[in-house]
């Protein structure tokens, strides 16, 4: 008979062996943590606030951005069904979000039905409120010169009118 010898040497596999005796035999000892006592406990109040306050109040505001997206991009574009828009995401918050696919879709489609009955497919009442400010001051300024004017006027003639 021929026996095959090993190519793994009797040295190397006996030292294996020994090895794995010592690992299984070894003591365990597992630290969940690397703080003990008061350390621990304080470290766990910590987490736990961040988890009780925090985290739902940056959930809770992330969601709240997310779903007035489509509200300011309808704004932006001046569509005409800007108030639709906002509405829907309104009613997304209230509903979990089940709109507000629909409030984006309505927010980045060209208004066609508009364009047809009023020519145009942005809506002219959105105007920017930057250039309504302008529009006040320029009035109150015509007015205050106006004022001026007929008060030069009314004390040039001797407070007659």
């Amino acid at each position: 008979m021929n026996r095959h010898r090993s190519p793994i040497p009797r040295a190397v596999r006996a030292g294996t062996a020994v090895s794995l005796a010592l690992l299984v035999t070894a003591p365990t000892h597992a630290h969940a943590s690397i703080f003990h006592g008061e350390t621990l406990d304080a470290i766990a109040n910590g987490i736990s606030w961040v988890v009780i306050v925090i985290a739902p109040v940056i959930g809770i505001t992330v969601f709240w951005l997310l779903h007035i997206l489509p509200e300011k991009i309808a704004h932006k574009k001046m569509h005409p069904q800007t108030r639709l828009v906002q509405c829907l995401c309104l009613m997304s918050l209230v509903f979990g979000g089940l709109l507000w696919p629909l409030a984006w879709i309505l927010a980045y489609t060209k208004p066609v039905l508009h364009k047809l009955a009023y020519g145009t497919d942005v809506d002219e009442s959105l105007a920017h409120h930057g250039d309504e400010a302008k529009t006040e001051e320029s009035n109150v300024d015509q007015l205050r010169a106006r004022v001026a004017e007929l008060e030069a006027k009314l004390s040039s003639t001797g407070g007659k009118a």
